[in-house]
């Protein structure tokens, strides 16, 4: 599998730069989960970072490159393809998120 050197932003893994898996299309994930054992044996902490572009061509203003940011959040809701004939998302409290009332 192909890899590109991809640097990070943000949080414990700023300024290091590491290799990603790309896919089929050349881009590496959206997402990107580090997890991080429990000192005490715990469970793992999870660090999430998000894909940007790193920047973009002048002539078409296509992204050159990524990055990934650090979300402090970690929080994976709202970030995956709604489809019209998908079930609403649950809230915490595991009642169905309705957008239109």
């Amino acid at each position: 599998m192909k890899s590109e050197d991809t640097p990070f932003e943000g949080g414990p893994m700023d300024g290091r730069v590491l290799p990603v898996l790309v896919g089929p299309t050349g881009q590496p994930p959206k997402t990107y989960r580090i997890p991080v054992p429990d000192a005490a044996g715990g469970p793992p902490t999870v660090l999430v970072y998000r894909r940007e572009p790193r920047g973009h061509s002048k002539r078409l203003g296509l992204p050159s490159g990524w990055k990934y940011t650090f979300d402090p959040s970690g929080d994976t809701r709202g970030h995956r393809v709604r489809w019209p004939w998908s079930k609403p998302a649950a809230t915490p409290d595991g009642k169905p998120d309705d957008p239109h009332g």
